[in-house]
């Protein structure tokens, strides 16, 4: 190849020699042959090379970055220049963590590879990306990275399936929690729930061991001997006590005493008694009952069904005895019952029980519910403070159970302000029986709440109203002590109460209006009272022959009673203006004390005539202040003290509670004044068996005496049935006599100190004589001067007349 160059480059020389006198490559210069620059010649050698002059020749040189083909061309030999791609170099162009990209004539190093980032701090270097970082790979499986790239390997628990993390079911191997316990899976992992009696101390993924209760002397407590099972224990009850059953529960001691049978009971009550009694005692000594306790409910749920079907538990003392009966059996029968809830019922009874059962205690509201009824407390409430592994709550309800009048006396003593309006009961709601395992009862820590469904829809009104009561089988009647209505409507009520018995609804009826008679015998008896009185006053005031202390203290005793019951009668029923009825009532109050303060003061003048010294008479400015000032003071301290007592929602007078402020004073005046009028009548008996008595003034004094006594009987008498009318018996006659005494007290006084006394009798004979012949008179003087002008002597007899009255 060398040689073909050579021979090529010697012919090119000898054929230039040939044209130009010199050799190839030369040229003649004058006459010097000089090498020729062949360089000059422009794009000689094309583009990316370089031209290099030799003497007599030349050649073409790629640039860098180019390869030439041939090497060391000219254009004679059509050579070229190929750029050269330093990336397939043997030698790497760029750093192992840099790529390369070729270029015209050259390279570059700029892109990083996938799963690299330029390092801001190093130009020319390439770091590796953290893809961990972002969430780049499913639920349940962890990211692991790796220079330029990462990996995602699935979490324990967890298996890759069709590039999905799925969950792995441990429990499909049998052995993984063992027979003691229940394998629960869980997202990639697993728990063993072990069994009752059964163990693995916190380690929820180990299997279960039995564990040993009897360690724990308090398990079954000192009643009872513990006997540790495989996965459970039982507790064998000394004798005379029982778990009714309850294997784990602790032992109580066992009452069947409270199954006596008296002799008075009904034939199928002695039935139930002695079964269950029968059934007391077999748990007592074997721990196991003669019958289950559903079989127990069943049977007093019928047995009930037939006694109150039978209608022979209407009177209170064997309606006592039921009700103990069902309260002491369910005691019996709701520990041994198995189900958490169960429900029974007949013709006339209706049952529900709950029972829960476990070591520790139940929590939360508990709700039972009858036909009639429902029932709602805690179990807190239930098992109260001694837990003995078990706790029951029942709700019998009865059907058709009447009750007569006098198992109502207890609700009305209880409330007498109803008692004073003559308000009859009736039972408006079925009777239900509340029993908790909870022993005790009597004072609850928190009230339970029954809801009861009224018989008849009525709702709360003027006429109507409703009270919770209980059976109080210490005296046999209803009683509301511990319970309160906390709300009611037209269909139902509903009662808080403190204890727990046998409850109820009682309607309590209200009379709206007074009977007939008796407002007839008011407004009739009140209008001629007042007329007496007016014409008492007159007499007192007016009749000169009986003028004197006594005769002042009779006047302002009319006085008083005339304005009472004229406020009586006009205002006692004015109860639709509040402030205006306690004004009534505060008058009423005001003037009845005077009355019987005046008639104190009467009884004290006797008591100085006869006692200290005759003829002895009481200042007027005393007797004012004895009789208007100590009623004002006690009127005064009751109105600040209590101003709700005046006036009640029926009438203008004062409230029950607050009437110790009428008849205690009264009381203390009845009092003091028979103290005088005993000590007035014994020493008129001494006088008049004294050697020489003024015949004449005892007997006007005995008089006064009499009369007083009888008065102090007539109003004193009078309030004393008032006490009488919040006493249940014989309510209405004492009605009635309190209602005619109140009604005619001013005809009373008229005839005990006007009719009766000689000397107002003349004044009364007096002056109508004087009336008889002044009438005469005028008769005669106009039919003699007929004729004449008649106005003159008439106007004379007229002034005449109003001078002698």
């Amino acid at each position: 190849m060398e040689l073909q160059w050579a021979l090529l480059v010697l012919g090119f020389f000898l054929l230039s020699t040939e044209s130009h006198g010199c050799g190839v490559g030369y040229i003649k210069k004058n006459t010097n042959c000089t090498d020729e620059d062949e360089c000059e010649t422009p794009s000689l050698c094309g583009e990316n090379s370089q031209c290099v002059n030799t003497h007599g020749s030349y050649y073409c040189t790629c640039n860098e970055g180019f390869l030439s083909i041939p090497p060391n061309f000219t254009a004679s030999t059509a050579g070229e220049c190929v750029d050269i791609n330093e990336c397939f170099d043997k030698t790497p162009a760029c750093p192992s963590d840099l790529v390369c990209v070729n270029t015209i004539g050259s390279y570059n190093c700029t892109n990083c590879p996938k799963g690299f980032i330029r390092d801001p701090k190093l130009n020319s270097s390439c770091k590796d990306v953290d893809e961990c970082v972002s969430s780049v790979c499913e639920v349940h499986s962890r990211c692991t990275n790796t220079p330029g790239s990462f990996s995602c390997i699935c979490s324990p628990g967890f298996d890759k399936h069709e590039n999905t993390c799925t969950d792995i079911d441990e429990c499909k191997d049998p052995d993984v929690c063992g027979t003691n316990a229940d394998c629960k899976n869980l997202p990639g992992s697993f728990i063993c729930e072990c069994h009752t009696g059964y163990s693995n101390y916190s380690n929820n993924q180990s299997k279960c061991t039995d564990i040993d209760e009897c360690k724990d002397p308090d398990v079954c407590g000192t009643n009872a001997d513990c006997k540790n099972h495989i996965g459970s224990f039982i507790c064998e009850c000394h004798k005379g006590y029982s778990n009714y059953g309850n294997n784990q529960s602790k032992c109580t001691e066992m009452n069947c005493d409270e199954f006596k049978i008296e002799s008075d009971m009904q034939g199928k009550l002695k039935d139930i008694l002695t079964l269950l009694r029968d059934s007391c005692e077999s748990l007592r000594d074997t721990g196991v009952g003669r019958q289950t306790g559903e079989q127990l409910l069943e049977i007093l749920i019928t047995s009930t069904d037939y006694l109150l079907s039978d209608g022979n538990i209407a009177d209170s003392e064997t309606l006592s005895q039921f009700l103990d009966a069902v309260e002491n059996s369910m005691h019996l029968i709701g520990p041994q019952l198995k189900a958490p809830v169960t429900r029974m019922e007949t013709h006339n009874t209706f049952a529900e029980v709950a029972v829960r059962r476990g070591q520790a205690p139940p929590s939360g509201c508990v709700t039972l519910s009858t036909d009639s009824a429902l029932f709602n407390t805690s179990w807190e409430t239930v098992v109260g403070k001694s837990y003995p592994g078990f706790g029951f709550v029942a709700l019998v309800s009865y059907k058709d159970m009447e009750s007569s009048s006098d198992q109502f006396h207890t609700i009305s003593r209880e409330r007498s302000d109803d008692r004073e309006r003559n308000i009859t009961y009736q039972l408006n709601s079925k009777v239900v029986t509340a029993v908790v395992s909870n022993p005790e009862t009597k004072q609850l820590s928190e009230p339970v709440t029954l809801i009861f469904t009224h018989e008849q829809e009525r709702a709360e009104s003027e006429g109507v109203g409703y009270s919770c009561v209980y059976w109080n089988e210490a005296e046999g009647a209803w009683s509301g002590r511990g319970c309160e209505e906390a709300w009611s409507n037209s269909t139902h009520t509903a009662c808080s109460c403190s204890h727990l018995s046998s409850f109820a609804v009682l309607m309590a009826l209200y009379p709206i209006q007074e009977s007939f008679e008796l407002v007839l015998i008011t407004r009739v008896g009140l209008v001629l009272s007042l007329l007496c009185l007016f014409l008492c006053i007159l007499t007192f005031r007016f009749c000169r022959s009986i003028q004197g202390t006594r005769n002042s203290i009779h006047l302002h005793l009319s006085v008083c009673l005339f304005i009472a019951d004229l406020v009586f009668l006009c205002g006692i029923s004015s109860t639709h203006d509040q402030v205006g009825c306690a004004i009534v009532a505060g008058l009423l109050h005001f003037f009845f004390l005077s009355a019987f303060c005046w008639m104190l003061l009467e009884g004290v003048q006797l008591y100085r005539m006869v006692v200290l010294v005759f003829h002895t008479t009481l200042k007027h400015l005393y007797m004012y202040a004895a009789g208007y000032g100590v009623p004002l003071a006690i009127v005064i301290i009751s109105a600040i003290s209590y101003p709700r007592g005046y006036g009640t929602d029926r009438h203008c007078w004062l409230s029950l509670e607050f009437m110790w402020s009428f008849f205690a004073p009264v009381c203390i005046i009845v009092v003091l004044n028979s103290l005088f009028f005993i000590i007035t009548v014994w020493k008129l008996a001494e006088k008049f068996s004294s050697l020489n008595p003024d015949l004449s003034k005892l007997r006007n004094i005995r008089g006064f005496t009499v009369t007083a006594v009888a008065q102090l009987c007539v109003l004193g008498g009078m309030w004393v049935f008032g006490c009488f009318l919040f006493q249940e018996e014989g309510t209405q006659v004492v009605l009635y006599l309190f209602t005619i005494l109140n009604s005619l007290q001013g005809a009373l006084i008229f005839i005990m100190h006007c009719l009766l006394s000689k000397q107002v009798r003349e004044e009364y004979c007096k002056l109508i004589s004087r009336i008889c012949s002044d009438k005469e008179k005028k008769y005669s003087d106009f039919s003699t001067n007929q004729s004449s002008n008649s106005q003159r002597p008439l106007r004379s007899d007229q002034s005449t007349a109003e001078s002698k009255i």
